[in-house]
């Protein structure tokens, strides 16, 4: 009876180890994708830049945002492997305003849909102030790989 609970709890700590692994492997993954994307996105924005020499705005500031949009996710990876295995949600909070606001400048023909992005994007920045006023101090994160 006492092997057998050495063994389950054994398992029962090895098993978010693994998992931690997996998602970390995952992560460092979809940040190498990201940073392809990224440079991807410098190449398009130079040509239309130098190459067309587009007077077109909205074009501009449409790649622009999507630069960000990759750049803030990447950021976002990057602390949350500095910050022990913990996204910030404030970092969820910049991605969802950027995502915001680049579609009320590409998608701006009806009024009512600007008007509740507008509001969304209120309702984020209200949020982000809530959670500026909290502490800062998060519970130790050494729980998790408890030896």
């Amino acid at each position: 009876m006492g092997k057998m609970k050495e063994d389950l709890t054994y398992v029962s700590h090895l098993i978010p180890k693994v998992l931690q692994i997996l998602l970390n492997v995952a992560l460092v993954f979809l940040a190498i994708i990201l940073s392809i994307l990224l440079i991807k996105e410098l190449i398009i924005f130079s040509q239309i830049l130098i190459v067309k020499g587009s007077d077109d705005y909205k074009l501009f500031l449409t790649n622009i945002l999507i630069f960000f949009l990759y750049f803030e996710f990447i950021t976002m990876i990057v602390k949350y492997f500095k910050e022990e295995y913990h996204f910030p949600i404030r970092y969820f909070i910049y991605i969802g305003i950027t995502a915001l606001v680049r579609i009320i400048i590409v998608d701006h023909d009806h009024p009512l849909n600007t008007l509740l992005y507008s509001l969304a994007i209120l309702v984020l920045i209200i949020g982000y102030f809530i959670i500026n006023l909290t502490p800062r101090e998060r519970p130790s994160s050494s729980w998790f790989f408890k030896k």
